[in-house]
């Protein structure tokens, strides 16, 4: 599997204004997600595995543990294993 089709992907919408597609490697899963204007915040939740968070366009408000901060384009946000976890999308200062 060392090459993927976009259109292949698992796809999914849990939230609304999340749309996501997916895809799983040997010992990861991986996915990328649209975050749409007025999209619901992903409440606080946690799991076994460690998750990271690339930010590719827009802003995030991401918590890990309790600490939050915005993130930006090119920022990385690494939850570790059991790390109650948030993010919300942000909007644009008038």
């Amino acid at each position: 599997m060392p090459f993927l089709d976009p259109s292949g992907m698992l796809k999914g919408e849990p939230l609304p204004g999340w749309s996501g597609r997916f895809f799983h490697s040997e010992n990861m899963t991986f996915g990328h997600w649209d975050i749409a204007a007025g999209a619901a915040p992903l409440q606080q939740h946690q799991h076994e595995q460690e998750e990271v968070w690339h930010v590719v366009e827009g802003e995030l408000m991401i918590t890990i543990d309790g600490n939050e901060q915005r993130v930006g384009p090119g920022s990385v946000a690494i939850v570790p294993p059991n790390a109650p976890h948030s993010a919300r999308r942000c909007y644009p200062m008038k």
